[in-house]
């Protein structure tokens, strides 16, 4: 039997819950007016100040519009308001390093492939510009993380995919913020660091002569490392 412990959520988070689900459900729709402040505290039977922690959070997730003097609406749903609420909900979830990585194999495996087989001269050009950076920080016993985080993203822009560059970026500005201890154990490891170029290598020479097949198995094979040794230091850290 598969329990897990019980978490305490903050008031204002379940208000984002609630009014999140009626978005969805299509029960609040874009341009409709939210009840007042003091309607909401009356429905809710919580204090004016989880309210207003509710309001500023589903304001910074693109859901809502606080118009001054006029009242708070919903907005219309576009890319944007799909995108930020993810990375709001990664930033709170604390728990889902590793289920970062699984979304990442699911989506960047397929995004190799797609820019094998639609990468553009400029799109090469900027992976393989990557690379030096990469072999220069190699050299010079850098971390080369930053590089790191431009080749991926590199890959995403090449699949000419605009909501799978947003989805893609989002996932790995968070693993940057919520990894960054464990990613940067990771690049001080012994061989790792070469051993990560030479992955990266592989997949910038299946993507540069638009082998599909092997610019997703060799994307898989880098993320999968990655992952069983992340997930081996994540271990360390909580023993």
């Amino acid at each position: 039997m598969n329990l897990k412990p019980i978490k305490t959520r903050k008031i204002y988070e379940q208000i984002v819950d609630q009014v999140g689900h009626l978005v969805a459900e299509g029960q609040l729709k874009p341009g409709d007016r939210l009840p007042s402040e003091r309607e909401l505290v009356e429905r809710f039977q919580v204090s004016r100040a989880s309210i207003r922690e509710a309001i500023s959070a589903l304001e910074m997730m693109g859901l809502i519009e606080v118009r001054s003097g006029e009242g708070t609406y919903i907005r219309q749903v576009n890319i944007e308001s799909v995108v930020t609420p993810l990375a709001w909900m990664l930033f709170i979830e604390t728990d889902s390093d590793l289920e970062l990585y699984e979304a990442r194999k699911i989506l960047e495996v397929q995004a190799a492939g797609l820019a094998a087989e639609r990468a553009g001269e400029d799109e090469i050009k900027d992976l393989f510009d990557t690379l030096e950076t990469m072999r220069k920080d190699l050299k010079n016993h850098r971390l080369g993380e930053e590089a790191d985080h431009q080749f991926h993203y590199a890959i995403a822009r090449a699949t000419h995919n605009k909501i799978l560059i947003r989805l893609m970026n989002t996932l790995s500005d968070t693993m940057q913020k919520t990894l960054k201890t464990s990613r940067s154990r990771l690049y001080e490891h012994g061989e790792t660091p070469k051993k990560l170029y030479d992955e990266h290598c592989k997949i910038y020479k299946a993507i540069k002569n638009h082998e599909i097949e092997n610019a997703q198995k060799f994307m898989l094979d880098h993320l999968l490392g990655v992952e069983k040794q992340l997930a081996r230091y994540l271990s360390m850290d909580i023993d």
